[in-house]
C-alpha cells in the first residue's frame, strides 16, 4: 500500500516544474529590448491628474472602485458556505447572516453616496 501523500507530492512537483519551466523558457526565448517605458514603474494603470503630478495623488474614483470589488468579494466568500449549510444553521445562521449583510450594506451605501457606482 502506498503513502496517501504521494499523489499530492507528484502534483506539487509537476506544478513547480511547470512554473520554473515557464520562467526559464520566457527568459531564454523572450525579447531582450529594454526601453525607458518598459523599465518604468507601473502605478496601477491610473495616470495622475496634472495637478497631482507634484503631490503624487490619484483620483479617489480609483479607490472607490477597488473598495467595491473588495466588498463584493468578501460578501460572496461568506455567502457561499452559508447557502450550502443553510438548513443545518437554522435560525442562528439566518440571524448571523442578516447581521453580516447589514454590516456589508454600510460601506456599500457610503460608496454609492460618494459616487463610486457611477461609470462616467
Amino acid at each position: 500500500m502506498t503513502n496517501p501523500y504521494v499523489p499530492l507530492l507528484v502534483m506539487m512537483g509537476v506544478a513547480a516544474a511547470m512554473a520554473v519551466g515557464g520562467l526559464v523558457t520566457s527568459a531564454l526565448i523572450g525579447p531582450k529590448r529594454y526601453n525607458r517605458v518598459k523599465v518604468a514603474n507601473y502605478e496601477c494603470g491610473v495616470e495622475p491628474t496634472p495637478r497631482a503630478a507634484h503631490s503624487g495623488r490619484f483620483p479617489v474614483k480609483y479607490y472607490l472602485i477597488a473598495m467595491t470589488f473588495i466588498i463584493f468579494d468578501i460578501e460572496v466568500v461568506f455567502l457561499y458556505p452559508w447557502a450550502v449549510a443553510f438548513s443545518e444553521l437554522a435560525v442562528f445562521g439566518l440571524v448571523a447572516m442578516l447581521g453580516f449583510i447589514f454590516l456589508i450594506t454600510v460601506p456599500y451605501l457610503y460608496e454609492w453616496r460618494r459616487g463610486g457606482l457611477e461609470w462616467d
